[in-house]
């Protein structure tokens, strides 16, 4: 990776050669596409031109990125489930790694329990859109700021949390579409969503079809309302966040409370009965096939801080013990 280059090239639309690459790496035979630097083979080499982020053939630049993992959580006969994880480290290279080498479908940046900012967010959407695992952005709140915010940069993937009525799955909505589209958001004419305003003359009209709304269904309150929130024109996902309806049932810290799990399995149950989505995090692999087997879409089995703490912990454990019998 080229380092102080703001990367224009890693954008929704597709790659191109950078404008501002350094002269004297273009006459090394370097190429930059999607934000990364390409030896090219001299002519007459049998090598041929690899680039690590290149996960298939560029998208044409004209259009709208396609949203795959959008497609791939609409349910539906035989559907393919999505295995995603929480990322929270707000570190480009975990979500370069998840998007290119893991082997998942989908990935979590988030901004409300973590310490990532918008900047944090722009480097990992740019290290990551042109991989397999669709990055998917969970803003601090449903609120129309951060959302703009967010969709410039060119996230299409938004969990919106704490989403209780359907006033306010329409409110996250609207915040997605323009004006005379359906909502309220803010037009800028030159961001990284549009290709900076150089290639994409149809983002306007046609972006709101390759965004993907996912509303969390946190509360008592949320889950009673789930076919009133799922009624939404939208709406493509319902995600049961375990730990805040835990606490909404007097469990708080106990989301595998019997009560809490069946209150789980209902509303999956009525959410696939609606035609949406669902979604569904947790740790314990075990309630994730659990969540798989009664219809969930799509679910994280993880996250990269649970997963690298249980790791060294383990480690640490493994190697203490096997010490002592050398005492």
């Amino acid at each position: 990776r080229i380092s102080g280059l703001q990367d224009a090239s890693i954008c929704p639309g597709g790659s191109h050669t950078h404008p501002r690459a350094p002269a004297a790496m273009l006459a090394r035979g370097c190429v930059i596409s999607a934000g990364f630097a390409c030896r090219v083979a001299p002519a007459g080499q049998v090598a041929a031109a690899r680039c690590f982020a290149a996960a298939g053939p560029p998208e044409e630049a004209s259009q709208v990125r396609r949203n795959a993992f959008k497609e791939g959580i609409r349910p539906r006969p035989g559907q393919r489930r999505q295995i995603g994880l929480w990322t929270g480290l707000r570190n480009t290279q975990v979500a370069e790694m998840i998007s290119h080498v893991s082997g998942l479908d989908w990935f979590v940046i988030d901004m409300e329990h973590s310490p990532n900012e918008i900047g944090d967010v722009l480097l990992q959407l740019q290290v990551s859109q042109r991989g397999k695992a669709e990055p998917v952005v969970r803003v601090p709140w449903n609120e129309p700021v951060m959302v703009k915010r967010v969709l410039d940069l060119g996230c299409q993937s938004i969990i919106f949390p704490w989403v209780n009525t359907a006033e306010e799955a329409e409110a996250a909505v609207a915040a997605t579409r323009y004006p005379t589209l359906g909502g309220i958001r803010g037009v800028m004419s030159l961001a990284r969503m549009n290709n900076y305003g150089a290639a994409n003359p149809h983002y306007f009209k046609e972006a709101a079809g390759q965004i993907c709304n996912i509303v969390q269904i946190e509360t008592v309150m949320a889950v009673d309302n789930i076919e009133a929130i799922a009624a939404v024109d939208g709406i493509d996902a319902l995600f049961i966040g375990p730990s805040d309806l835990s606490a909404s049932m007097g469990h708080i810290g106990n989301p595998g409370h019997p009560e809490v799990k069946d209150k789980i399995a209902d509303a999956f149950k009525r959410i696939k009965a609606t035609g949406k989505a669902s979604g569904f995090l947790t740790a314990n692999h075990a309630d994730a096939k659990w969540a798989l087997e009664l219809g969930c879409n799509f679910v994280a089995v993880g996250s990269d801080m649970q997963m690298l703490t249980a790791a060294v912990r383990s480690a640490s454990a493994d190697f203490h013990a096997f010490c002592e019998k050398l005492r």
